[in-house]
Formats: C-alpha cells, structure tokens, sequence
C-alpha cells in the first residue's frame, strides 16, 4: 500500500453515510436492508463496478462473473463493492450502429457516477464502444478509475486454418460469392471464427481501444491484450478491484494521468499496433473530454515517424491477439519504440509508464517486430486533406494495395446504403478495379450514427475476376477488422452539405498518401454551381435521442462527441444536493 492521502471522513460516500441526520439514516438503513451492516462500508472506500454485460454482448459474456473477481479484490483491499449496470453496446445485435449510443454510454457512465455514493470506479468494458464511452464518463466524472479490458477471444479455427473476426469473414464471403467456397463451407467458418468469449481477436477497434486505455495509463501493465479465456484475466480483474481501492486513498484521479503526453504516448502506440481507423475519433473526443487538445495533426505527426511493429492481422499477415499477448503484449510493443514515448507520464498504478515497462520483453520477434523490420515503415494511419476532404479524412495504407497509395480513378457515386448493396450484385454494373466506388450520406447525421459502412463491398463482376482492393471513398467509419484502400471519415459530412455531396459519377478523384492529399478533379465554377443545385437530405430524426443526437453531434474531425459534453462548453458540474 502507498501512504494515504485521504482519510476516511473525506471519502465521497461519507456524504451519503456519515451524517447523523434523517437523510443518512435512510441511506444506512437501506444498506442494511440489502444485508450489509456498518461495519462493511463504515469508514471504507465505496467502489462502482460499471458492469456493461448483458445477453446481448458476446464480447462481455465472462463479466457475469468476472465481476465477481473483481469484487473479491475490492474486499481484500478493504472496500465496498456496488455493482452498477451500464448501458451494454454490442457492435454485433446493436443498430442502426453503436456509435449512435457511445455519448448515450458516456452520460450514462457519468450520471451513475455522479448519482451514487461511489468513491472510486472499475470500468468494465471491451467491445469496440464501451472502452471509449465508459472513459469519457469517467474522464469527465473524475474520481479514482482503473479501466478492466474484457481480452480478446480465442483465435478462430476452420479446417486447420486460422481465422480471425471480421477479417477473415470479409475474406471468405467473397470467396463464397466468387463461386469458391459451398454453403456448408460458409457455415462452419460461422461455428469456427468466434469460439470463446472476448472481444475481435484481429487488431480491430476493440483491440486498438483497450491498447490506447492501456497506453493512456488507465489500465494495469499488460492487461489489453491478455485473452479472455486465460486464466490470467482473472487475476487481473481481482487486481483491478485491489488496486482502485488503493487509489481512492492517494486520490490518484484521470485527469492526474490524461495529460497531454498521455495522449501522445497513445497516438504513438496505435500507430505501431496497426491500430483501427476508429482509433482517431475516440482519442479526440477522450482527449477533449480531458482538457487536452488533441487533433487530426497529432496523428499526422506520428504516423510519419512511427512504423507498425506489430504482426497481427489485418496490417499484419499471420498472427492474431492470443499470439500477440504471448509474445510479449503491449509492454513489449511499447518496449520497442521507448524513443518515441514520454515514459515519464503516470500511470493508474502510481507509478510512470516508463517503470511499469522497465522489465518488458519480446519473446518472438516475428510477431512483435524491431523498428528495423517493421510490418510497415510508416503508421498504420495517414491522415488526407483537399478539396474533397478540406477538415480532413483518413486511410489505413498498412492494410491496403500499395498500388493504391497514388491513384486516379472515375467516381461510381452512391446516395446510400440499400441503392449501392443493389447495384454492387449487377452482372452489367459500368465498374473496373481502377473505379473509386464513393458512399455518401453516410456521416455522423446521415448514416445517422456514422456506421461502419466504409468497406464497400467490391463488385460481384469484379470479385469473380479475382479483384481484392480497389478504392473506396466514403463520411462512414470502417470496422478496425477491415482492410482494403478505403477513405474514410471524409470531412465535413455530405449529409450538412460537404464536398463529398458534389461529386457526380464520372468525376476523377486523385489520391496521393504521400502527400497526404486527396482531390475531386473538378474546376471551382462547377463546383459552385453544383453546390447551389444541392439540397439537404431528409430529416433523419423529428423525437427522442436520435434528434438530440443529431443537434448535438460534432463531425469525425472533433471526435463525434455532444458539443454540450465537452470540457469546454461550459463550468464543472457539481457534487448532487443531499438534503
């Protein structure tokens, strides 16, 4: 144990428990109505558990009893465990799209905080949004929290052949749709392809969120990429409850460890893992939630310096997260690009992200590659800007073609989802592989929820000619287990009238990664004239969450958080009345 720094009479529950009034004696009374007495909570930390399982979730299936794990760390360490249900967003059941419900997570996570008589809080989540959501509650809430990764899943498996989620799945729907594989085929690759509990086990969005967490300082050392079915996760949730306790008394709280280095120690980090293009939004939005002015340059800035040295798919082309996480995990990746971190930063275990890595090892160097052989000599991420693009766009060209890095190609432009799904399965369809197929409506307020769309599908025509990759262009998100030439996040939106809502079939669009630029080929009277013909798409919600989504809503360059949630918009909110 650290020295303290509070004492029991300065614990934010004592508000709630200590008083002798009318009030308290409710709260103390209603405590021992559940069974517990005095002596339980008197005079100790009380600890949230925001448990984000449910029965939709495979992600988080083990938390119904990993919570129980966590609750036994609480109690060694001498506090009082309230588990709280939070919102659960599963990127597989949930629609139109988690994204519309990460802030919705966030100001549930805040609000739980905030309402209840917690001193300290371990977040539990995992699946792509609920790492985001829940640290941007916490972040803004800013009490003691320790973050819990829910690990990625068991590597697939289908006769003899590793399979990893959504990469894999993409891979041999287009076998299945090229005429390769049988349907029976097809249905084992679903029984094989996600065969535990845990989060995608390829570097998707999931696993880029949990590393970022961790890089942040806002997990244990090494507990991102420990798989969920191993029994070490285990004992890193019991650790978690332990180590929070230990926390609330040295008040170490995430605005002591969300510093700006923090954020750039993550930058740097996704960059090398050949991190999720999801990476960039959340990170603006955790950042400015922060305090901390993180933009599309900062990711600019490392994606030139910093090269991808992890193998796992799908920037990689063999490994997955179990071989990851047993060839070192991300202390070792981290172990490999000291240069370029600011290990001085704090982490949630008190001491600097330089200390918690000292000891770290690679144990397989193909996996967790020497900046010397890198997967990919620059970061998995480049960030576009243009005429097309003027607040910018990203691509991942780790995963891509390289042919594709410098391009001219004619627009095949799409107003939406169910048109562009139809028109890719026509035989007859006017489409080559130099072709930039183009999605629009798809952004923030037009998807709405900016879904993750932005891996168009290639042309039946051009899948049974044996084409991979070809150019995709679109304001959507793409899942981090995608791969391909695909532009994304295109900023501002089309749906508030972008440039993306001009272009017309059979413009050039040229595409340069190297000089980080992205144009329409299109002179500016004919652009002016077009933008005088547009008129804005229907009315997406007129009630509920959806229309406050959408009047709230900032665009993919500022991290699609509420406007009204931003450290910015307005003075602290204070501690709730207790009368």
């Amino acid at each position: 144990m650290t020295e303290n720094k509070k004492s029991p009479d300065t614990l934010r529950s004592a508000r709630w428990f200590a008083p002798d009034d009318l009030r308290a004696f409710g709260h103390r009374s209603r405590a021992m109505q559940m069974g517990y007495a005095p002596e339980e909570w008197k005079g100790r930390p009380v600890i949230a558990i925001l448990n984000t399982w449910s029965d939709a979730q495979p992600c988080h299936m083990h938390f119904k009893s990993r919570v129980d794990d966590v609750k036994r760390g609480i109690l060694m360490a001498g506090g009082f465990p309230m588990e709280l249900p939070a919102l659960s967003l599963s990127e597989s059941f949930l629609k139109p799209t988690t994204m519309l419900y990460r802030n919705l997570l966030a100001m549930d996570a805040e609000e739980l905080l905030r309402g209840h008589p917690v001193d300290g809080v371990v977040l539990m989540g995992g699946c792509d949004k609920t790492t985001p959501a829940l640290l941007l509650g916490a972040t803004s809430m800013n009490i003691p929290a320790i973050y819990l990764p829910a690990g990625p899943m068991l590597r697939g498996n289908w006769k003899g052949k590793t399979l990893g989620s959504g990469s894999d799945a993409w891979k041999y729907w287009d076998e299945r749709r090229a005429g390769k594989i049988s349907d029976k085929d097809w249905v084992d690759v679903e029984a094989g392809i996600a065969r535990s509990y845990g989060t995608c086990m390829t570097m998707g969005t999931a696993s880029t969120m949990t590393a970022i967490a961790e890089s942040i300082g806002m997990t244990l050392p090494g507990a991102s990429s420990i798989p969920a079915a191993d029994a070490g996760h285990i004992r890193m949730a019991s650790e978690c409850g332990r180590r929070i306790v230990e926390m609330v008394w040295e008040d170490l709280t995430p605005k002591k460890i969300q510093t700006r280095k923090a954020f750039e120690n993550a930058i740097t980090v996704a960059m090398a893992m050949g991190c999720s293009t999801n990476a960039i939004i959340h990170l603006i939005a955790q950042a400015r939630r922060a305090g901390q002015d993180i933009g599309l340059d900062d990711f600019e800035k490392a994606s030139r310096k910093v090269p991808v040295i992890a193998n796992v798919r799908p920037s990689g082309d063999k490994y997955l997260m179990e071989d990851f996480y047993y060839a070192g995990g991300l202390p070792g990746l981290m172990s490999r690009i000291k240069p370029h971190l600011h290990l001085d930063s704090l982490t949630v275990t008190g001491k600097t992200l330089g200390e918690n890595i000292a000891s770290a090892e690679v144990y397989d160097d193909d996996v967790i590659r020497t900046v010397e052989n890198p997967i990919y000599a620059e970061g998995a991420l480049a960030v576009l800007k243009g005429n097309l693009a003027p607040d910018g766009c990203v691509i991942k060209p780790s995963a891509c073609d390289p042919r594709f890095l410098k391009h001219t190609g004619t627009a095949l432009v799409f107003d939406d989802y169910p048109s562009m799904k139809k028109a890719i399965d026509d035989p007859d369809l006017d489409v080559t592989a130099d072709h930039v197929l183009i999605l629009r409506n798809a952004g923030p307020q037009g998807g709405p929820g900016m879904p993750e769309w932005g891996m168009l599908p290639i042309p039946t025509k051009l899948v049974k000619q044996g084409v991979r990759d070809m150019v995709r262009l679109s304001d959507a998100r793409m899942s981090g287990t995608s791969y391909g030439a695909c532009i994304l996040h295109v900023s501002p939106e089309s749906y508030i009238g972008g440039p993306l809502a001009l272009v017309k079939t059979g413009d050039k669009i040229t595409l340069d990664v190297a000089a980080r630029t992205i144009n329409l080929d299109v002179s500016e009277a004919e652009l002016k004239k077009r933008r005088a013909e547009w008129k804005q798409p229907e009315t997406r919600f007129e009630r509920g969450y959806g229309w406050m989504f959408t009047k709230h809503i900032k665009q993919a360059n500022e991290g699609c958080d509420f406007d009204f949630l931003e450290t910015s918009f307005g003075a602290p909110v204070g501690e709730p009345s207790i009368y």
